[in-house]
């Protein structure tokens, strides 16, 4: 990936300023990344943090790019891309980091002779420590698939899936998913506030205790169902906890929750996906 000679961003927004980012600091010179946006702020914010290439005029950044990056609002892609279709000349890899967008869209929009990836990323890829599901059809080789994956690392973690369909499982779990872990975090600190720690502690012990169990999680062989079980004393605060949270029906509140997340994805996908 270091080898590229010009990568292109369109939409200039906080995706674009994190995978910029994170490419610069894993080798990729800003001579070879372009960003364009319509907005002078955002590009003024990209050229003074990152040195990158900037334009108000997409068609001109995307001339000779061996890859473009799509990362606009959803309800902005299509005439982004229909305007893009006529310049595609180099036909470059397309990436779409737009929510929602249905692949057959994307191509119908781009021209079906363009390869096109896309790619659902979470908000904490904005840090650095993103998640990523990506999805391409058979027609889009190897090379390409292995590029797109390498430049999603930046800022996440990364995973391909089969199906189309099971973009929008990625979306509720992982897209979504911040929010339940934040929600619960919230919930347990005014739970210790109610129980008389003082707000500050709270707060601390919260956080502290989220970022560890996941990176035990992460950094064990082990199954989260081992983990929990190796915290949990026959008898004791843990089993007391976790019986209130089983018998309130916890997991089926969770599997109900990330199958509305689901659906919603998919009428999403179907309403921005139309001809």
């Amino acid at each position: 990936m270091h080898d590229i000679r010009k990568l292109t961003f369109i939409g200039g927004g906080n995706m674009a300023a994190a995978l910029i980012g994170g490419l610069t600091k894993r080798g990729v010179s800003a001579k070879h990344l372009v960003a364009a946006d319509p907005s002078p702020e955002q590009l003024a914010r990209l050229e003074q943090s990152f040195g990158v290439l900037t334009s108000t005029d997409n068609a001109s950044a995307v001339r000779d790019a061996e890859v473009v990056v799509i990362a606009v609002k959803p309800q902005q892609i299509r005439a982004v891309c229909q305007g893009l279709a006529p310049v595609l000349n180099s036909r470059p890899l397309v990436i779409s980091v737009a929510a929602g967008i249905p692949h057959a869209a994307l191509s119908r929009w781009l021209g079906s002779d363009v390869p096109v990836v896309r790619t659902m990323p979470n908000r904490p890829a904005l840090n650095g420590f993103g998640a990523t599901g990506l999805y391409a059809p058979a027609s889009v080789g190897a090379a390409h698939r292995a590029l797109a994956e390498s430049i999603m690392a930046a800022v996440s973690a990364t995973v391909w899936v089969d199906h189309e369909s099971q973009m929008d499982t990625v979306t509720a779990l992982s897209g979504s998913g911040p929010a339940y872990f934040f929600l619960f975090m919230e919930a347990l600190e005014a739970a210790a506030r109610e129980r008389g720690l003082p707000a500050d502690v709270a707060h601390q012990l919260t956080l502290a205790t989220a970022y560890g169990a996941a990176r035990m999680a992460r950094e064990s062989r082990d199954s989260l169902a081992t983990l929990r079980e190796q915290v949990t004393s026959k008898g004791g605060t843990t089993a007391a906890a976790l019986a209130v949270l089983d018998a309130a029906g916890l997991r089926a509140i969770v599997a109900h929750a990330v199958a509305a997340a689901d659906r919603r994805s998919a009428e999403l996908a179907a309403e921005f996906g139309g001809p």
